[in-house]
């Protein structure tokens, strides 16, 4: 980068980093990221915090996208999985439109006030227009993708079953986790910015232990942790 972003900041760069990384990865607030930091005998009050988060989630959520961009295209997303999650907003029910891969890597998130076919066709287009058309694309029984794939002509991709998209499902619980942390929501326009940068963040953080050795995994979050801190490096 030409400038760097922080340079008119007084606190250094490892520590905003920090603090917006645990905002972000972890399901706390706001003063909570402030306590952690005191524990670690750094000074800064939730203002601050939500200042940084402010000035650079989507710088952060930016890099870390084009970073992983390189690598989905070596690695086509040939299946994806599609599902809608509930989100009240003042008492109103929302939709949060998400897709992710076949490794779980989460692709899309779209906020709607509607489920139908127009809010699908345009999450749809949204995702394919970054990432290309897919050769599978899981789905659950909701008539609207079926009649948003037909406008787009790959309804003969979508697959449908009862077992098949427990995978998307899962993909739900750390975003539920972060909503009750965050005490719901308040604007649609709020949602979808945490939406999307919680989405690259998970995704860069987010590592198979399951299928990993110990030893790899460690390697590889450590890995994670470094580049992290050099994302908008001068």
């Amino acid at each position: 980068m030409s400038q760097n972003p922080f340079r008119y900041f007084k606190t250094s760069t490892e520590i905003i980093q920090l603090a917006v990384m645990m905002y972000v990865r972890f399901p706390i607030s706001q003063r909570n990221v402030v306590d952690l930091l005191h524990e670690r005998g750094i000074d800064a009050c939730h203002e601050s915090v939500r200042h940084w988060w402010n000035r650079f989630r989507r710088m952060f959520a930016s890099e870390i996208r084009k970073k992983r961009s390189q690598s989905m295209r070596q690695s086509p997303q040939w299946r994806w999985h599609l599902d809608e999650v509930f989100v009240n907003i003042n008492g109103r029910q929302h939709y949060l439109w998400r897709a992710i891969d076949h490794e779980g890597e989460v692709l899309e998130s779209y906020v709607a006030k509607r489920r139908n076919r127009k809010a699908a066709l345009r999450f749809l287009k949204k995702a394919m227009k970054r990432y290309g058309n897919p050769e599978v694309i899981v789905t659950d029984r909701l008539a609207s993708y079926r009649a948003a794939m037909k406008v787009l002509g790959n309804e003969s991709r979508q697959e449908v079953g009862r077992h098949l998209n427990n995978r998307v499902e899962n993909s739900h619980l750390p975003f539920r986790r972060r909503e009750r942390a965050m005490l719901r929501f308040r604007q649609m326009r709020s949602l979808q910015k945490f939406a999307s940068v919680h989405s690259s963040v998970h995704n860069h953080f987010n590592h198979q232990r399951n299928i990993e050795r110990r030893t790899r995994f460690k390697d590889v979050r450590t890995a994670a942790l470094v580049e992290w801190r050099e994302l908008l490096a001068a």
